[in-house]
């Protein structure tokens, strides 16, 4: 059969962690937590359970969650949505990235995307048969030149694909990036936005995540993909939402319902019920930069040079001091010789650059991030 992802393997993600168990490495590669979610949570999921809520639920979602996340939009973006037209809910955050670029794309459009990336974006725009555009961000800074932006758009552009916090920089979207895709979005009526915001709740040193839902303008051209398995430290629930204007909303239910139908029925009136109390995910920026701060601080005699890292649970480092292997290398061997497992960046780049960078997730818990720290200071 001739595979429609010739290039595609196994994902860098599922690879460093099967050699991390292999070699009984300290895995702080795939980005997932290893201290687990709120009592509270589960046993509201486990009561869903016991209460028999366990037959399919609508298409676009159990409307109790569906209401509350609208009053949640509402607060934090000063945006309101209708629960009934604007929201779906998604088995997961992958799910509504690849079911959004399924219903936006056609055949020949082009889709204009920043690497370093998030590895499931470019597939799905091949299998619905368009055509990447990539703007290479660069570092220290990972700064996005929106002037050569603009040179990649042309009659065909059909989307621009944004993340922020984004994975795996750490950098956010600032009002001047804002401001510069509200030019394009004015200038090219043809131009959609996908966003992904699944860190939205992990910013830093007071930054604030800025959502297109907060600007008129992009979101009447946007669909916004947001995770409450990454917000609540339930990766294994697979459980996201997406937000669009009716019409756009309109046309994702169509793929959607083919594609799952309807997602986890009793975990839905769970988050209903958990999302009553927004400390609960309001306390998740203080609660990730303490420990950001905290690996920052047990590394500082380390010979990597840390990146700023202004949102996500990732953190980017420099290893140019310690070695001149290349990234894949160079953490292959940390995973074989020094029991640590880290993410080569250039996987996530265009031709797979390489910048000497490597991921870091610090979503662990402390006495693994100081574990860590014992073999990273010694390199």
């Amino acid at each position: 059969m001739k595979s429609k992802l010739p290039h595609v393997g196994t994902t860098i993600f599922t690879r460093m962690s099967a050699l991390a168990h292999q070699h009984d490495a300290i895995n702080l590669s795939q980005g997932f937590p290893n201290f687990p979610a709120d009592k509270k949570l589960t046993a509201l999921a486990a009561q869903a359970l016991r209460d028999d809520h366990n037959q399919y639920a609508p298409l676009g979602g159990k409307f109790s969650l569906r209401k509350i996340l609208s009053e949640k939009v509402a607060r934090l973006y000063d945006r309101n949505i209708d629960p009934e037209t604007d929201i779906t809910l998604t088995a997961g955050a992958t799910q509504a990235v690849f079911t959004a670029v399924a219903t936006m794309v056609h055949p020949g459009d082009e889709v204009i995307m920043f690497k370093p990336a998030y590895d499931c974006y470019e597939p799905a725009i091949d299998l619905n048969r368009g055509i990447t555009r990539v703007f290479q961000m660069k570092p220290p800074q990972y700064a996005i030149d929106w002037n050569a932006v603009e040179d990649l758009i042309s009659e065909k552009t059909k989307l621009i694909v944004l993340n922020s916090p984004h994975n795996p920089t750490g950098k956010l979207l600032h009002q001047a990036d804002i401001d510069a895709l509200i030019q394009l979005v004015d200038k090219y009526p043809q131009l959609y936005i996908l966003s992904d915001e699944v860190y939205e709740h992990m910013t830093f040193d007071e930054r604030p995540h800025l959502s297109v839902l907060q600007f008129p303008k992009l979101a009447a051209r946007s669909m916004a993909c947001f995770s409450f398995g990454k917000t609540f430290h339930v990766t294994g629930w697979k459980l996201g939402y997406i937000i669009a204007p009716e019409a756009l909303m309109n046309e994702f239910r169509k793929v959607h319902q083919y594609n799952v139908f309807c997602v986890n029925h009793p975990f839905q009136v769970a988050l209903a019920e958990y999302l009553k109390d927004a400390d609960n995910y309001l306390n998740l920026p203080a609660f990730y930069q303490k420990k950001r701060d905290h690996f920052l601080s047990i590394t500082s005699r380390s010979r990597l040079k840390m990146l700023p890292s202004e949102g996500s649970y990732f953190q980017l480092a420099d290893y140019s001091e310690i070695s001149n292997e290349k990234d894949d290398a160079f953490t292959l061997r940390l995973i074989r010789e020094k029991g640590l497992a880290l993410i080569p960046v250039s996987g996530f780049n265009q031709n797979a650059e390489q910048h000497h960078n490597v991921r870091i997730c610090f979503a662990k818990t402390d006495e693994t991030l100081e574990a860590a720290a014992e073999i990273i200071n010694r390199l």
